[in-house]
Parts: C-alpha cells; sequence; structure tokens
C-alpha cells in the first residue's frame, strides 16, 4: 500500500517510523515548507514529496493519506482525502465542534472508503484485559481520573518546535482522556457533564486552564483537569474499579497497580498499534478499532464543555479554533 504523509511534525515521525516496520510504502511527503518537506522525505525515504495536497490526492498511485497537520486542518483535510477516494487516518482531534466531525463522519460514510483516528489511549496493550473483564461483567469501573499539565505561555510543541499553529487544551488535549473514559465505560448512558475552563489569556488568546466532570447513569465518574500553565509536565491517568487501581504514568512509562508497579510501553512505541491496526482495517475492509463513529460521543461531550464556555464569555473564534 502507498502512504501518503501530510506533515513532518512529531506525530508525521512517529507515524513514519512505524510504518517503516510494516512494509508499506512511503509514497509522498506533504509539508508547509517546500524545504522542511524535502529534508523529512529524504530523510526517511519518500518517493515524493511536494507542498501541494491536491497534488498529492490526485495521484491515482497512493491509496492511505495520514493526516499529522494543525488541529484546525483537520477537517477540510478528512474531507477532502475521502472526496478523493483515500483511506483515510486523522490525528486527534477530528474537528473543532460537533458539527464538523459529523460531516467529517458523514463523508466517510459517503465515500465508502476507510476512515480512522489516531486515538493512542485506545491502543494501550495494558489496559486490553481490563476491557475485556469490563465487557465481560467480572469488573466494574467506579472512576477514572486524569491530568495534563504543560507549558505553552510561548507556542513551543513538546518537541521544542517553533510552532504556526496555536492548540487547544479542550479539543485536543481533552478530546485523549474524554474518549477513553467514555470507550472504557462501554457506552453507558451519561447523567451530566460539568465543567470550568478559564477566560481568555492576555498573552496566548486562548483559555489556559480546563475541567471536565462527566457522570454517567451508572454511577460512574471521568474527571480531566490540566493547564498550559504548569512549569513541569503531567501526563497520567487513574482506573478505579471495584477489584484493582491502575495508575498509569504516561511519562515516567510505568503501570501501578495492587501487586507493584511495572513497566509500560513508551508513547512512540505504543504508536505503533495504531498504525498496523489501521493498515489491517484497510486490507480486510473492516472498521478500524478509533473509526469515527465511535469517536462521536467524545466530541458530543467536547461540544456541552464548549456551549457552556461561549454561554459564560460569548461564543467567538479563537487563535487555532475558528468559529463554526
Amino acid at each position: 500500500m502507498n502512504i501518503c504523509m501530510v506533515g513532518y511534525g512529531m506525530m508525521s515521525t512517529w507515524h513514519t517510523e512505524a510504518l517503516q516496520k510494516t512494509g508499506a510504502v512511503l509514497h509522498t511527503l506533504v509539508g508547509r515548507r517546500p524545504e522542511a518537506a524535502k529534508e523529512f522525505a529524504e530523510k526517511y525515504g519518500y518517493r515524493k514529496w511536494t507542498v501541494s495536497l491536491d497534488q498529492a490526492l490526485a495521484d491515482p498511485e497512493i491509496d492511505i493519506v495520514i493526516l499529522a497537520t494543525p488541529s484546525e486542518q483537520h477537517e477540510a483535510q478528512a474531507i477532502q482525502s475521502l472526496g478523493a477516494g483515500k483511506h483515510t487516518l486523522l490525528e486527534i482531534p477530528m474537528a473543532l465542534s460537533l458539527k464538523a466531525a459529523e460531516r467529517v463522519v458523514d463523508t466517510a460514510r459517503k465515500s465508502g472508503r476507510i476512515f480512522g483516528m489516531s486515538h493512542p489511549m485506545r491502543f494501550r496493550r495494558e489496559r486490553e484485559a481490563l476491557r475485556a473483564r469490563v465487557k465481560a461483567g467480572e469488573e466494574n469501573i467506579r472512576h477514572i481520573a486524569g491530568r495534563f499539565f504543560i507549558k505553552r505561555l510561548v507556542n513551543v510543541g513538546a518537541t521544542g518546535y517553533q510552532r504556526s499553529w496555536i492548540d487547544n487544551i479542550l479539543w485536543h488535549h481533552f478530546c485523549h482522556f474524554v474518549d477513553l473514559g467514555l470507550y472504557l465505560f462501554d457506552g453507558a448512558p451519561i447523567r451530566s457533564v460539568k465543567s470550568s475552563m478559564g477566560q481568555l489569556h492576555p498573552k496566548t488568546g486562548i483559555p489556559m486552564e480546563c475541567i471536565v466532570i462527566v457522570e454517567t447513569e451508572k454511577d460512574q465518574t471521568l474527571m480531566v483537569h490540566g493547564s498550559y500553565h504548569a512549569a513541569y509536565r503531567f501526563y497520567d491517568k487513574l482506573i478505579v474499579t471495584d477489584r484493582d487501581t491502575y495508575f498509569f504514568d504516561i511519562l515516567a512509562g510505568t503501570l501501578k497497580t495492587a501487586d507493584g508497579t511495572t513497566q509500560i510501553e513508551a508513547e512512540q512505541a505504543n504508536c505503533v498499534h495504531i498504525l498496523t491496526d489501521f493498515l489491517d482495517a484497510v486490507r480486510n475492509k473492516r472498521p478500524p478499532i478509533a473509526d469515527g463513529v465511535s469517536i462521536l460521543p467524545a466530541m458530543k461531550v467536547l461540544q456541552k464543555v464548549q456551549d457552556d464556555w461561549d454561554a459564560q464569555y460569548g461564543a467567538r473564534a479563537i487563535p487555532g479554533r475558528p468559529l463554526d
């Protein structure tokens, strides 16, 4: 299968290195700046590079497009790629509003192509046994908590690269945790969504803090909180069940339970599972683990939080998030 990678940031690097282990063909690299696109393509062995997504999508040799681009471009690029008849894997988030996400899912349905999302928390191998026990009724989740704290007063990404785009704490980083919670709750109806999100920061122009609390009809709770103001990073999650307690420290690469602490896969190693699942889904014409339809419940929760913020502060376009 011939792959077109759109973007050359951290996730493009991780996806490319994962693809090198699969036998897929690194066909075309699409980038914003010619020099950077050429450098990335030559470093990893892509056959071609271009700064035109239109040109890449017109190439009949390309089977799969992977979109690892700024969040505000995801909706339009996914719709364009699917409309061009390409199987499409999209980085998180699917879009920056529920309506936009629904447009992407509708386009995927009409296209008949395989559409998947890069939601890495769904692919963690150390949670597979827990999810199987939950689905079998052998273990019940009571509470899930997630933390994401990072310094974003200057627009520099996790790799130290000066970004050309602005991130969004709710629609990007909280999307990871909210989707994981609903995925593990396995369709339990939501009773309530409560939230607090800060005012626009005078320097960055975006909300810098957020708290989201979700309650289900099965008396389960999900709490996510985080800040772009932190002096150093926190990135972890806690799952409390009626059987055990699971503390995942993603930065340290550890899982702590009642039996002690064990090592877990690093984030980049976990990324490989996303690609292998998507390639298998294309080959076998099946939905991937993180297909668009299954992501919509998380997008509904995020939209409720956004609507509450809009009602308090006034709906408006902000850096990195146009008004839908």
